[in-house]
């Protein structure tokens, strides 16, 4: 009886007849892939963030200025992006709570206080700069008066977080077409522009900053690029698939967001890099410097055609428009997170939408207001990122999914690299450097 029972290490290793049949599987491979599509998603919102106006704004400038020098800036700000997403995920999974919830959980009552001001702040400030976007597109393209098109923006924006209230994969699923959408228009743009791939590709891979000038839009890139209302977003829009407490289903969890953010964050590089690129095949080339995205537009039917203007408004909206949701959804996740506030869905979406309304409908000058909001998110930043790595290092909270030493360190270079080029920014916008 216990030979019959007994399985040699050998027999153990040898795989069954069906366990090598369902390798070849059509059928099993199939389930897998429709596996894995389940979970994509939330990283796709999150991405909206890393493509918003401001990004419109520094890549722009920066490509009409300095041609494709600074590519490289693009690619290493969305492998930094990537890291702080992947520990915004992994902790929301791990602990079930999102990232203001565990704030409120580990830290003080009067420090979560601090935490809510600031991280209220951030949402509003991320929703001026997205909103000014979006209501700046639909003027460009459609001559519509600034007021009306925030009011537009604005009940737009509403709508479509409303429709939430039928499942948070219908907002997936939208902000996902309107992302496809600004793809398609940069791919129209790319097109038209005819870069100069071999140079483009030679200055994604090796740094170079010609001046001291180029060092600030390097630094606006970075800061344009790295947002704190999404890495506190994150930790809460994985809780949708978030359905299993065991540790083997909570890493297999966070293996598909890793996927999940690894396409995501690579199709907002593409984007990012896009905008660099057209920017030089088109202005530098001709020898225009283009300072704003209303000179961009203005700029591009002339050089490349109608289509090329009519696309570059189109994307333009469609990331405005975008990102205003993702901000006004932080902010609802921001006011309910760190002290607990029992405050109605709509009122939070109305007080993170409610500053940028009154700039736009009291004829504030955008690009001023624009300033001020980065200046406002680089005091910010430190306040989401740097609570997420005390959390994700700490065994009791985290569980299995505890971050590794290697982990650890490279967090705390990244965070470094942020902040400093965030304080950079800081004091070139105060001491009249921008």
């Amino acid at each position: 009886m216990l030979e019959k029972n007994y399985i040699t290490s050998a027999d153990a290793q040898e795989p069954s007849l069906s366990a090598v049949k369902n390798i070849n599987n059509p059928k099993v491979k199939f389930n897998k892939f429709r596996n894995a599509l389940r979970f994509l998603g939330p990283a796709f919102i999150v991405s909206v963030a890393y493509i918003d106006p401001g990004n419109f704004a520094t890549n722009i400038s920066g490509g009409s200025k300095f041609n494709y020098n600074l590519i490289w800036v693009i690619l290493w700000s969305n492998l930094m992006a990537i890291f702080l997403q992947f520990l915004s995920a992994k902790l929301g999974i791990a602990t079930g709570y999102n990232l203001p919830q565990m704030c409120g959980k580990v830290f003080s009552r009067k420090t979560n206080w601090c935490f809510w001001i600031v991280a209220e702040l951030a949402a509003m400030a991320t929703n001026l700069a997205e909103f000014l976007g979006c209501t700046l597109g639909l003027y460009l393209l459609f001559h519509i008066p600034m007021p009306i098109a925030g009011i537009i923006t604005a009940s737009v924006t509403f709508l479509i977080i409303y429709l939430g209230k039928y499942g948070q994969r219908v907002l997936e699923a939208l902000i996902s077409l309107l992302v496809a959408v600004i793809c398609i228009a940069y791919t129209l743009e790319v097109f038209l522009a005819k870069p100069d791939w071999a140079s483009a590709g030679l200055h994604a891979l090796i740094p170079s900053l010609p001046n001291g000038e180029a060092v600030m839009i390097a630094v606006g890139m970075l800061g344009a690029t790295v947002m704190p209302h999404v890495i506190f977003l994150h930790s809460q829009l994985v809780q949708e698939r978030n359905t299993h407490t065991s540790d083997v289903a909570k890493k297999q969890h966070l293996k598909m967001e890793r996927l999940d953010i690894t396409i995501a964050m690579n199709i907002a590089f593409i984007i990012n890099a896009s905008m660099v690129i057209v920017s030089a095949a088109v202005f530098y080339r001709n020898g225009l410097v283009v300072e704003t995205i209303e000179q961009a537009h203005q700029s591009l039917s002339p050089l490349l055609g109608a289509a090329s203007s009519g696309a570059f408004g189109l994307a333009l909206i469609a990331s405005g428009l975008s990102s205003s949701i993702v901000g006004t959804m932080a902010g609802t996740t921001i006011m309910q997170g760190f002290v607990g506030l029992k405050v109605s869905d709509n009122v939070t979406r109305i007080v993170t939408m409610l500053p940028a309304m009154i700039i736009i409908l009291i004829g504030i000058n955008p690009m001023q207001a624009l300033i001020i909001s980065q200046v406002i998110l680089s005091f910010i930043l430190p306040v989401a990122i740097i609570p997420m790595l005390i959390i994700t290092k700490r065994k009791d909270l985290m569980g299995a999914l505890v971050n590794k030493p290697l982990t650890n360190v490279v967090g705390a270079i990244i965070t470094s690299i942020i902040i400093a080029a965030n304080a950079i920014l800081l004091f070139l916008t105060f001491t009249g450097g921008v």
